[in-house]
C-alpha cells in the first residue's frame, strides 16, 4: 500500500507544471515573486529569477520594475537609437541588468581571506602539535639516540644477522669496514 501511495505521489508531482507546483507547495506563485518586473526569457533554469552569470547572459526577468520613466525610455528606444543620449542608454541597460560583464567578473579578492584562514588554521595546528609534544607525549626512548643506534648496528654485525643478502653481507669482516 505504501509503495502504491509513493508511486502515485511521484506521478502526480511529475505531471504538475513547475509553476503550479510552486503555488501548491508554498502558496505563492512564481509570478508573485517577481512583482511587476517583465519576464523576458527562459533564463538560468526556466524559472522567473534574476541571476548575473556569464554562462547565462540573459536573465529571465528584468532587474528593475517598470516605472513611468522606464516606459518613456522604452517608447523612445523604439525610434532611432542615435537620438538617445549616453545616459539614457545606460539607464535602459540598468533597467534590464544589475551589472555589466566587467563588473560581475571582476576579481573580488576573496582568495586573500581564504589564504589568511588557511594559514591561521595551519599555524594553529602547529601550536597544538608543539603543545602536545611538550605536555602529552613521553620522551623518546633511549634506543633512538645516535650512539645507541650505532651500538645496535655493531651488535647486528657481530651476530652476522642475515649474512646472505642482508646487512651482514655488505660488511667486510676482514678489513672491518663496509664493502
Amino acid at each position: 500500500m505504501a509503495n502504491y501511495l509513493m508511486r502515485r505521489a511521484l506521478l502526480d508531482a511529475v505531471r504538475i507544471p513547475a509553476c503550479a507546483r510552486a503555488v501548491a507547495s508554498s502558496g505563492v506563485s512564481e509570478l508573485g515573486k517577481i512583482g511587476n518586473r517583465e519576464w523576458v526569457g527562459y533564463g538560468f533554469n526556466g524559472q522567473p529569477n534574476y541571476v548575473d552569470r556569464a554562462e547565462f547572459p540573459l536573465p529571465a526577468v528584468r532587474f528593475r520594475p517598470e516605472t513611468p520613466d522606464v516606459k518613456a525610455l522604452r517608447e523612445k528606444e523604439k525610434g532611432d537609437w542615435r537620438k538617445l543620449t549616453l545616459e539614457e542608454k545606460k539607464a535602459l541597460y540598468r533597467v534590464s541588468f544589475c551589472q555589466t560583464f566587467a563588473e560581475f567578473q571582476a576579481p573580488t579578492g576573496e582568495w586573500k581571506g581564504v589564504l589568511g584562514w588557511g594559514l591561521f588554521i595551519a599555524s594553529f595546528s602547529v601550536w597544538i602539535y608543539m603543545a602536545m609534544k611538550l605536555f602529552v607525549y613521553s620522551p623518546l626512548p633511549e634506543s633512538l639516540k645516535e650512539e645507541n643506534q650505532k651500538a645496535q648496528l655493531r651488535r647486528m654485525l657481530d651476530l652476522k644477522v642475515n649474512p646472505v643478502d642482508g646487512l651482514a653481507s655488505k660488511w667486510d669482516y676482514e678489513n672491518n669496514r663496509w664493502k
